[in-house]
């Protein structure tokens, strides 16, 4: 089987595709609606398809929405560098300032979220709030990991996130990813996820869409390269620069949506998160959701971040609206 063309992640529906020039490549956006700006920001393994219900929910709900395809997925650029979170946080910014707002909500799953937290850090201006789905601060899930890397228990954030330390070793994991027509990837969402949702037709639906994604030349190297820089990190100046820009409590709401049955970023590590969330912020907890609350209960996630953005004054100031 031939790897799709990278335009072949464009499906129709209730929403304009866009390249949009920010922070020095090409990003491709789904947009749709008016009012306030809302960019939602996709994980491993996803695209802007995987949010699809929240973009026509947002978007109904009076949002201006735009689901971007992150550097190096889909039918955005993949340049050969610039997945460290310096970069790819200044790629969301530069997007939010492309798209010809000052500021915007950002909404992200996983790595997008911890890439939203980080823009909230390293770009402030450019956030009014942030949501996080199945995801950390980026500093809650490295004490996380690093505190139970040596532990044996059943659960821990070290052995929950196991496959990070496997995808450092060169190619071998790009080929396992694509490897009959990138299976891997519906094996992952189906370990993940809870397990109302592995038997509808939607999953099926998702698992295809996800793989077809997978397959665009250059994809899976980029989505590893993430992954790749967060270990390395650890070990360079970088890293320890990185951490002491990101030490700080958000000045904007946070809300974190999390799967009670999540296996990836586990709840507690989710909790952990606290000392870096801003004022009026939330933790709201699914049960019997995995890893993927918007795409295993769409409804109940909409509904939930729906409430959350409304609570948000539109100046993006953090005072009750009266």
């Amino acid at each position: 089987m031939a790897a799709p063309d990278p335009s072949s992640v464009r499906f129709e529906g209730p929403w304009t595709h866009r390249d949009v020039s920010a922070n020095g490549i090409r990003l491709h956006v789904a947009e749709a609606g008016s009012g306030p700006l809302v960019v939602l920001l996709h994980g491993f393994a996803g695209f802007w398809w995987s949010w699809q219900h929240q973009l026509r929910m947002l978007t109904e709900a009076g949002f201006r929405t735009a689901a971007v395809d992150l550097r190096g997925y889909g039918d955005s650029d993949k340049p050969p560098r610039g997945y460290d979170a310096w970069t790819l946080s200044g790629d969301v910014a530069g997007l939010v300032r492309a798209l010809g707002e000052p500021r915007a909500h950002l909404i992200g799953h996983a790595w997008g979220g911890m890439l939203a937290w980080t823009t909230a850090a390293l770009h402030p201006r450019v956030v009014s709030s942030v949501s996080v789905l199945g995801g950390a601060h980026p500093l809650a899930l490295r004490t996380a990991i690093a505190r139970t890397a040596l532990r044996r228990r059943k659960a821990n954030q070290a052995k929950a996130l196991s496959h990070l330390f496997r995808f450092q070793v060169p190619m071998a994991p790009e080929r396992a990813l694509v490897r009959a027509d990138a299976e891997a990837v519906e094996s992952m969402l189906h370990s993940a996820s809870g397990t109302d949702w592995r038997g509808t037709a939607d999953f099926a639906d998702t698992a295809a869409k996800l793989r077809q994604a997978m397959l665009v030349p250059g994809v899976a190297h980029s989505a590893l390269e993430y992954y790749r820089w967060a270990f390395r990190a650890q070990f360079r100046g970088e890293g320890r620069r990185f951490v002491d820009a990101v030490d700080t409590r958000a000045k904007v709401p946070v809300l974190q949506l999390h799967g009670a049955d999540d296996p990836f970023v586990l709840p507690e590590t989710a909790r952990a998160s606290a000392p870096w969330t801003g004022p009026r912020s939330r933790f709201e907890s699914l049960a019997g959701i995995g890893h993927f609350p918007h795409l295993e209960c769409a409804a109940d996630t909409g509904g939930v971040l729906l409430d959350f953005l409304h609570s948000v004054p539109r100046d993006g100031s953090t005072q009750r609206r009266r």
